[in-house]
C-alpha cells in the first residue's frame, strides 16, 4: 500500500455519501468548535496520524494539539489531543476518525501485552494475514506501534507452504522443490508442520523458517532441540495472553498471533465538544 490516504478517502466517502444531513442542517457553515479527544480505558494509543488525516481531508485548516504520541500508554480521563476548527468538518469526520483510532489502538494494546508477556525470552511477536479486508495496512501498522513485528504482508512477499498445499502437492519435499523451481524471485520459504516427523522433513528440505502448528509447549521444546538453531522456528495456533508465555519459554524464535487483528477489542476513546 503506497498511499494509505486513499483508504481514508474511501472510508469517509462510505460514511458521508452525498452529505452529512444532520450536521449540515443543524450547524452553520461558519461555526467553530473546540473538541477534546479523551481516553476512557487503559491502553496503548495508535493511529493518530490516520485520525488527523480524516479531519484534514475535509478541512486542512483544522488545528491539532497533541498530548500523546503513537505507542504511549493512556488511562481513563487522559486528554490525547485537542482539535479546533470548523464544526461541520469535525463532526462529519468524527466517527470515521474514531473508528480507525479505536481499532488501531486496540490492536496495539493487545500487541503490547503479548510483547510484555514474553519479555526475557527470545520470542518475537508476529501478526498474521487475519486482518479486516481492506484494513491490513493499518492493522499491521498498529502491531508495529504496539512493539510487535509484521509477518508477510500478503501472498506475494514470502512463501508459506501450509497443510493444504502439502496434501495437494504430495508432501513437504515435493512442495519445496516445486517452489524452488517455479519462484524466479527465490523468496524466503516457510513450511507449516504438525508433528516432529514433518519437522525433520522440513529441516532436511533446507527451508528458511518452520511453523510449528498447534503443538503443545512440550512438543515445541522437543522441536527446538531437534532443530538445534539451524532454522528459525515459529509457533502458531490459538495463541492467547494466557498461553503465550509457556510457548515462548519453549525456545521458539517467533510466535504468530492471529488474535491481534482478528479478535481486536477497540480501545474506548471519545471526542467531546
Amino acid at each position: 500500500m503506497n498511499d494509505w490516504h486513499n483508504l481514508v478517502k474511501l472510508a469517509l466517502a462510505e460514511d458521508i455519501g452525498d452529505g452529512d444531513v444532520t450536521t449540515d442542517c443543524t450547524i452553520t457553515e461558519d461555526k467553530e468548535i473546540v473538541a477534546r479527544l479523551l481516553a476512557k480505558s487503559d491502553g496503548i494509543i495508535a493511529g493518530l496520524e490516520v485520525f488527523l488525516a480524516c479531519f484534514q481531508e475535509l478541512d486542512p485548516s483544522i488545528q491539532f494539539k497533541w498530548n500523546k504520541s503513537d505507542g504511549d500508554a493512556v488511562r481513563p480521563g487522559e486528554k490525547i489531543a485537542l482539535l479546533k476548527g470548523k464544526a461541520r468538518a469535525i463532526l462529519t469526520a468524527e466517527r470515521t476518525a474514531l473508528n480507525f483510532l479505536q481499532r488501531m489502538s486496540g490492536i496495539a494494546t493487545l500487541t503490547r501485552q503479548m510483547v510484555e508477556a514474553v519479555k526475557g525470552t527470545r520470542a518475537k511477536i508476529l501478526d498474521t494475514r487475519k486482518t479486516a479486508p481492506g484494513l491490513r495496512y493499518f492493522d499491521k501498522w498498529a502491531v508495529r506501534i504496539g512493539g510487535g513485528q509484521n509477518h508477510r504482508f500478503g501472498l506475494y512477499d514470502m512463501v508459506l507452504i501450509k497443510d493444504n498445499h502439502i496434501v495437494a502437492c504430495g508432501g513437504i519435499r515435493q512442495a519445496v522443490e516445486r517452489v524452488r523451481v517455479c519462484d524466479k524471485k527465490q523468496r524466503l520459504i516457510e513450511v507449516e508442520v504438525k508433528n516432529l516427523d514433518e519437522l525433520r522433513e522440513a529441516i532436511d528440505s533446507g527451508v528458511d523458517r518452520i511453523l510449528l502448528d498447534n503443538m503443545s509447549p512440550e512438543t515445541m521444546k522437543q522441536a527446538v532441540g531437534i532443530c538445534g538453531g539451524r532454522i528459525p522456528l515459529e509457533a502458531s495456533g490459538n495463541v492467547t495472553i494466557e498461553t503465550v508465555r509457556p510457548i515462548a519459554e519453549s525456545g521458539v524464535d517467533f510466535i504468530s498471533v492471529g488474535a491481534l487483528t482478528h479478535s481486536v477489542k477497540a480501545l474506548d476513546v471519545s471526542l467531546i465538544v
